[in-house]
């Protein structure tokens, strides 16, 4: 069984619920209904006991990524490249502009953007915390970063990240 944490849906929880008061190490806290990860044994007593389910039992360990095709590699680059282009584009837009209208349109289109490019990354499955593929896109990027791309913080990752292989 793998080792697992509870973890709250701040946006479901009323935090008035029986199941902060189940936990049988005290990591929920019943005044702000914030869970101590380090406290929490994985027991799941309090998900189970959620009646909004706000509360859910994750992972600490991921299984490993499995070997994407060299041409799903090269879309999803493709992609990445190509919303950071889009990105860059609204921004510019947004900030030469003096239309409000219009740099409010392209403040949403950039946010759009880059929403829409972390899920294409992840639904591909490239964005699965400690996965190897993950440590390999990083590393793809600080060597040749689109526009705009933070690489700074692409290298702070890969410096305290661990990753599974």
């Amino acid at each position: 069984m793998p080792r697992m944490i509870a973890s709250r849906n701040l946006r479901i929880c009323t935090k008035d619920c029986m199941c902060l008061y189940v936990c049988p190490t005290g990591a929920t806290d019943t005044e702000t209904g914030q869970i101590d990860f380090k406290k929490c044994i994985g027991c799941g007593d309090c998900a189970r006991s959620c009646p909004n389910s706000a509360i859910c039992m994750i992972p600490l360990d991921y299984p490993h990524q499995q070997p994407k095709d060299a041409k799903v590699v090269d879309a999803v680059r493709g992609i990445s490249r190509s919303k950071a282009v889009q990105e860059a584009i609204a921004r510019n837009v947004a900030e030469t502009t003096d239309d409000a209208g219009l740099r409010t349109l392209m403040s949403a289109v950039r946010r759009s953007d880059r929403l829409m490019g972390e899920d294409l990354i992840r639904e591909t499955g490239f964005l699965l915390p400690q996965s190897g593929e993950v440590r390999r896109m990083l590393e793809a990027f600080v060597t040749d970063p689109p526009e705009g791309f933070p690489v700074e913080a692409a290298r702070e990752l890969l410096r305290t990240m661990r990753f599974n292989s």
